[in-house]
C-alpha cells in the first residue's frame, strides 16, 4: 500500500499553516511549525512567491490531501465519486473524506492523529458493527458502530487519546461512549460542522479544467 513516509512537519511548513498531523505534539512547544513556519528547502526562508490562480487551487487540493492523508489517485477517486452524488461536489468530497474509518476513529478520540488511527486500524484493533475491519479507507455509513476490540481495550495509546479529548470536542454527527470504548457514526456531517479551513470550491475548479 503506497503511503507518504516523509516528515509530516514539512507538509505543514509547505502549506504555510498547521495541519495538526502529529496529534498532541502539534499543540505543544515541540511543534516544528512554531519554530520554522517557512517552507522547507534551501530557499524556504525567502519570501514566498505570489501564486497564480492555478497555484492557489493546487495548494488547496494539496492541503486537503495532506490533512486526510490520501494520495493523488485516492483523492481523484473520491472527487469522481463526489461528482456523481447529489448536492454540491466540494461538500460531497469533504463528507466522503470525513467518512473514512481512519478519520472517524480520530474524530471519536480513539487515536491522537489520523496517522496513528491508520496504524491502529491496520493492526486490527477496531470493529465496525462487530466485525473486524483493517482498511483505513473503509467508508463508514450512518448507523455504523465503531468499537475497540476486546483484546485492545487496555492499549495505552487509546486511553491517552481518550483522556485528551473533551466531551464537547466530539463532532455533532458522532456519538462516543468512553466507558465502552465505542462510538457511532450517526449521520453525514453538514459542511458547517466540518472543522477544516479549506475552500473546496477551488478544488472543484481545478479538476473542472
Amino acid at each position: 500500500m503506497a503511503r507518504y513516509t516523509g516528515s509530516v512537519c514539512k507538509l505543514c511548513r509547505r502549506e504555510g499553516e498547521k495541519l495538526f498531523l502529529k496529534g498532541s505534539r502539534c499543540h505543544g512547544a515541540k511543534c516544528s511549525f512554531e519554530k520554522r513556519s517557512y517552507a522547507p528547502g534551501q530557499h524556504g526562508n525567502s519570501r514566498r512567491a505570489k501564486l497564480s490562480e492555478y497555484g492557489i487551487q493546487l495548494r488547496e487540493k494539496q492541503k486537503v490531501k495532506r490533512i486526510y492523508g490520501v494520495l493523488e489517485s485516492q483523492f481523484r477517486n473520491y472527487y469522481e465519486k463526489a461528482t456523481q452524488q447529489k448536492g454540491v461536489t466540494g461538500e460531497n468530497l469533504l463528507r466522503l473524506l470525513e467518512s473514512r474509518l481512519d478519520n472517524v476513529v480520530y474524530r471519536l478520540g480513539f487515536a491522537p492523529s489520523r496517522n496513528a488511527a491508520r496504524q491502529l486500524i491496520l493492526h486490527r484493533h477496531f470493529l465496525v458493527n462487530g466485525r473486524m475491519v483493517n482498511v483505513p479507507s473503509f467508508l463508514v455509513r450512518p448507523g455504523d458502530v465503531i468499537s475497540v476490540r476486546e483484546r485492545s481495550r487496555k492499549m495505552t495509546v487509546v486511553h491517552e487519546a481518550m483522556r485528551r479529548i473533551k466531551d464537547d470536542a466530539v463532532m455533532p454527527w458522532l456519538r462516543v461512549d468512553k466507558a465502552k470504548l465505542e462510538g457511532e457514526f450517526m449521520e453525514q456531517p453538514a459542511r458547517q460542522d466540518i472543522p477544516v479551513q479549506v475552500q473546496e470550491n477551488l478544488i472543484v475548479e481545478l479538476y473542472s479544467k
